[in-house]
């Protein structure tokens, strides 16, 4: 691991607390250069900037619905959220994003991958990189020997890393959508009411959901098949709910791995990405 990697690797926990502050404090206006990641995600689009010495700086995000499974179906909306967070940089701390790193899921074909390019490119920023979910949540996580999990809102991207390198990756449709919708369903309420409660009482919420952890935890199964004794580590925003990561490493006969603030691990991992850092 590179001095630079090691760093990292001991201030995630700092950072991830510092970009959920960013986006509940109002930010100071920034000077200078900073690194930017925008994370396009199937429910919720997230730009995070950080400085030189890799602290998050600035941090938005925004509910979009242009993206299924991660992949762009709305071309239009996906730019116009990707310029909703560029106009709140300029208006909240005065700084001017001109270029960034996009992500796109692992799974999806090079054709579906390029149009998060273009996507930025519409909204007026240089995609200086575009870096697959996993390799992105892993420049933070920086796990060496295991089975890395980003579960976003339409999709459970997953990587497999033997001695610090990625020897597998792949991606299957499932994801916290698909739990609201189950939710959803059995509570007779809308799917973002069902989100809500999925966060905010999901001791309450788990025997329903539980038929849908235990299909993402097949997914992983799936996706990581020939690494069975290897521990999952579990990313995204898609199993922010208690007791999820205890059904999958249940389910699977596997020690799971939980970090706080998981939503903000990928969108934090693509600012550290940016070229401008490298």
């Amino acid at each position: 691991m590179t001095t630079v990697a090691m760093r990292r690797a001991r201030s995630a926990d700092r950072c991830l607390e510092q970009v959920a502050r960013c986006l509940e404090v109002a930010p100071s206006p920034l000077t200078g250069d900073f690194g930017a990641g925008i994370d396009l995600g199937t429910s919720t689009v997230v730009l995070v900037l950080v400085d030189a010495d890799g602290l998050p700086a600035f941090a938005a995000s925004t509910p979009c619905d242009a993206l299924r499974d991660g992949v762009v179906v709305d071309f239009a909306g996906a730019v116009e959220a990707v310029e909703r967070l560029v106009e709140a940089v300029a208006a909240q701390a005065g700084y001017e994003v001109s270029e960034a790193v996009a992500g796109y899921p692992p799974g999806v074909g090079q054709a579906e991958s390029r149009a998060c390019r273009f996507v930025l490119e519409r909204a007026g920023l240089a995609c200086t990189a575009l870096t697959d979910e996993v390799t992105a949540a892993n420049a933070v996580l920086q796990v060496s020997d295991g089975v890395l999990v980003d579960v976003g809102a339409g999709s459970t991207g997953v990587g497999v890393y033997r001695h610090g390198e990625l020897v597998r990756v792949g991606d299957l449709p499932g994801g916290g959508h698909h739990l609201n919708l189950i939710l959803a369903g059995a509570l007779g309420v809308s799917a973002e009411e069902a989100e809500q409660r999925k966060r905010q009482n999901g001791a309450d919420c788990l025997a329903i959901l539980r038929p849908g952890f235990e299909r993402i935890a097949v997914s992983v199964e799936r996706l990581s098949a020939g690494y069975g004794s290897l521990p999952l580590h579990l990313a995204g925003g898609g199993l922010m709910c208690p007791g999820a990561a205890g059904v999958i490493s249940e389910y699977l006969e596997r020690t799971v791995v939980e970090y706080p603030h998981a939503l903000y691990i990928t969108p934090l991992g693509l600012a550290w990405s940016s070229q401008w850092q490298t």
